[in-house]
């Protein structure tokens, strides 16, 4: 794939808005950043920002037990760190979790714990950033996968198919069966690090190459995760060497059978690299609080609103659009104005298998989705306004 070119914004930064609770700060550092995890002393004395992470809702899955083990899910509160050098730049995140969970290569009923962290390919125009989890078609994002897994095959790297067999299978018993577990045991990888590109639901792409330099690492603590990540600050999909770039953070819970769209995430975050300048409508965006009137906007919501779209979870599931109940826990003021105006300026590919076959959520004309939803943009400002600040009020109360 072809770099993706960025360009930044060249005004310089203002102190008091570093100190909005929703910025994360990349110290700079000497350290080499080539192999951290969340044992190396460079996180030692630094700083970590708080922030919440909200139960993915937008498609309810077809899964009865899913279903109910989330059905009351809470946001759930993690903390963040970053630092950075001259080539790298590495994050930990560290968040509850009263189990832990393994994914097993021989059952497929079972779910791991796991994060990601994901950034946006362009944010040159901060108003139109990639739809979060997945990205969008024409907004791509780079998302860095690390779950918690048994010994797996491959990826020892070296084509060893013949200890990829289940040991059942071989001719061998006693002492050399017991040799032949112990070299599989040695050659087998418990790091499930995957990175890919994405422009929406369906679309992931492995990056396979060679392209991607990074480095992720998993390990549970006391009723809770720590998780790193350590990637280059340029590569062929993202450029993140700026003064303010965007990112965001996933994690899944394997005892509630998260995978896929059950998950909790966050919104786009302001991460400021500190001693570098640029970015500062990124960070007002990122940054920015509703205008409008939220009582004013939930009535206007009620009127256009709840005949395609769960609003909260006290309203009936109402499958002939996406959920709304977290919306505001996870989009922007921005990305929501522009849904609102611009339906099909960003259309999620994939809609709930149990909607009827008359009510898609999207048609397609000349191979291009277009959204069903109606175009908003003819309601006065100050309404759309209103409506921008209720849906923001939609999320989840911290656990």
């Amino acid at each position: 794939m072809k770099k993706l070119a960025t360009t930044f914004l060249a005004a310089g930064i203002m102190a008091s808005a570093l100190a909005a609770s929703s910025v994360i700060l990349a110290v700079e550092v000497d350290d080499n950043l080539d192999k951290v995890n969340y044992k190396s002393s460079v996180w030692k004395n630094k700083q970590f920002s708080k922030i919440t992470l909200y139960p993915q809702t937008t498609i309810e899955f077809n899964d009865k037990k899913a279903n109910e083990l989330n059905a009351d899910n809470k946001a759930i509160e993690a903390e963040v760190a970053a630092v950075y050098n001259g080539s790298k730049i590495a994050f930990m995140i560290k968040w509850p979790d009263g189990t832990k969970n393994i994914q097993k290569g021989y059952a497929t009923d079972v779910y791991s714990d796991g994060f990601a962290v994901q950034f946006a390919s362009e944010y040159s125009n901060p108003t139109k950033l990639p739809y979060i989890g997945m990205g969008s078609e024409g907004r791509p994002v780079v998302i860095h996968l690390q779950k918690e897994a048994m010994g797996i095959f491959e990826p020892n790297g070296e084509g060893d198919v013949a200890h990829q067999v289940n040991p059942n299978q071989t001719d061998l018993f006693g002492k050399d069966l017991a040799k032949f577990k112990k070299s599989v045991k040695k050659l087998a990888s418990n790091d499930y690090e995957r990175s890919f590109v994405s422009e929406g639901f369906r679309s992931m792409t492995e990056i396979k190459d060679g392209s991607n330099d990074s480095y992720s690492r998993i390990g549970y603590a006391t009723k809770g995760w720590e998780g790193t990540l350590s990637r280059a600050l340029k590569d062929d999909y993202v450029n993140l060497d700026a003064g303010v770039i965007p990112v965001a953070f996933a994690v899944w819970d394997g005892a509630k059978m998260g995978r896929n769209g059950l998950k909790y995430l966050t919104p786009w975050l302001a991460v400021e690299l500190d001693g570098k300048s640029s970015g500062e409508e990124l960070l007002k965006a990122l940054t920015k609080e509703p205008e409008g009137d939220a009582a004013k906007g939930k009535e206007i919501a009620a009127a256009n609103c709840t005949s395609c779209h769960q609003l909260t979870s006290n309203d009936a599931a109402n499958l002939m659009g996406p959920s709304l109940t977290n919306i505001g826990g996870y989009a922007t003021v921005d990305y929501i104005k522009e849904s609102l105006m611009k339906p099909s300026a960003v259309v999620v590919p994939g809609y709930n298998r149990n909607a009827h076959s008359n009510y898609a959520w999207y048609n397609l004309e000349n191979g291009k989705r277009v959204s069903t939803m109606p175009d908003f943009s003819w309601m006065e400002s100050g309404d759309i306004d209103n409506v921008v600040a209720y849906l923001k009020t939609l999320k989840a109360e911290v656990e």
